[in-house]
């Protein structure tokens, strides 16, 4: 992954985490494998993990403690009302934000 993409998606994942898990609950790996087969294949689970602490501090998701088949349970992450407001925040800044990068591209092509 080059620099810039990897500063780039440093601004988003958040967002992108939480658009995860507005799909459906999840634990860490399964955002990390699912992140990896959209093509954000250089990104380590050590980054999802620690996200998901922050987003956990912040009181925007529910944790659920889940037995696992093999070793401790496992974290089930869920998307609370206060995370809901803050993913379409984030929607609402992608947007804007893509709007006018599109408008920048389509002025730099003329």
């Amino acid at each position: 992954m080059s620099r810039q993409m990897t500063e780039m998606l440093k601004g988003t994942l958040e967002g992108i985490v939480l658009a995860v898990l507005s799909m459906r609950p999840a634990y860490g790996y399964e955002i990390t494998a699912w992140l990896r087969e959209q093509g954000f294949a250089d990104i380590a689970e050590g980054t999802v993990y620690a996200l998901l602490v922050r987003v956990e501090q912040k009181r925007l998701v529910d944790v659920e403690k889940v037995p696992s088949e093999k070793g401790p349970p496992r974290k089930v992450y869920s998307l609370n009302a206060q995370g809901r407001e803050h993913l379409d925040e984030f929607w609402k800044t992608w947007i804007f934000l893509s709007e006018r990068l599109e408008t920048l591209h389509k002025g730099d092509k003329q």
